[in-house]
């Protein structure tokens, strides 16, 4: 069976290193290695804490390079099944006669739990809030010294 890049196969666990794992394809003779970056939408110290040999998972094939190597993701092989199962459309907003949104009908999109963040979405986040927590410490300092910028 000839591998196909973007599809996802079955496969199984058959050996675990510090940088991935190699997963033999179900149905072929082929086997291709998960990055350790490939593994979950989380930060990654150890794979063995994700996978165990001759584990079942689902892998999305990435690149199969010149030399016959074959790059795969169990990360992004979840993402679409999450988003083929759980994607909703977004409705708009529905408006009064003056434009206006209605209240009770939009609500604008939730912030995800820090589960299913990404290590640079965490990151940021915490950046924002340092930020706006230095701001509001310098403007309470400056209140209290009573003195201003020039």
């Amino acid at each position: 069976m000839q591998l196909e890049i973007g599809k996802i196969y079955e496969g199984k666990v058959k050996g675990i290193a510090q940088y991935g794992a190699f997963v033999e394809i179900a149905g072929t003779s082929s086997t291709g290695m998960v990055h350790i970056s490939e593994i979950a939408n989380t930060f990654v110290k150890d794979v063995k804490d994700y996978l165990k040999e001759n584990q079942e998972v689902k892998v999305k094939v990435l690149a199969i390079n010149d030399d016959g190597k074959i790059s795969l993701s169990i990360k992004k092989a979840m993402d679409n099944q999450e988003q083929t199962s759980d994607k909703k459309p977004r409705r708009r907003p529905e408006r009064s006669d003056k434009g206006e949104r209605r209240a009770n009908v939009w609500e604008p999109k939730k912030k995800p739990p820090v589960e299913e963040l990404g290590f640079e979405d965490m990151l940021n986040r915490f950046k924002q809030s340092s930020e706006e927590k230095i701001c509001a410490l310098k403007r309470s300092t400056e209140r209290k010294n009573g003195s201003r910028r020039k």
